[in-house]
C-alpha cells in the first residue's frame, strides 16, 4: 500500500489492454458496448455499456448466472438474453 496526501492506494499500476467497441441493433434494442480485455480481472473482461454508463466484470460463467446481466446493466430479460448471446462469442 502506498500513501499520497490524504489518499491510500491499494494498487496503482498501468497495463496494455485490448478494447473492442461494438455497436449493433438486435430485436430488443440497440447495444453500444466496449469490451476491455485485461490481465487485471483473472481472465474476465470489463464490459461497458456506453449508452447507460453501466459496466460489469464478466467471464463466461457469469453469463450463466440468472439475473446477472439484467441487474448489472438494468435490462429486461429479453434484452439481457440478446446481449448474453453476443457476449458468449465475444468475451
Amino acid at each position: 500500500m502506498s500513501q499520497h496526501g490524504d489518499w491510500t492506494f491499494f494498487y496503482d499500476h498501468k497495463e496494455e489492454t485490448t478494447t473492442r467497441y461494438v455497436s449493433f441493433i438486435g430485436e430488443e434494442g440497440r447495444y453500444d458496448i466496449a469490451i476491455i480485455k485485461t490481465k487485471n480481472f483473472y481472465g474476465k473482461s470489463l464490459v461497458l455499456n456506453i449508452l447507460t454508463h453501466r459496466m460489469a466484470i464478466l467471464g463466461q460463467k457469469d453469463l450463466d448466472e440468472p439475473g446477472y446481466l439484467e441487474e448489472a446493466f438494468n435490462m429486461t430479460e429479453e434484452e439481457a438474453n440478446e446481449l448474453r448471446e453476443f457476449l458468449r462469442l465475444s468475451i
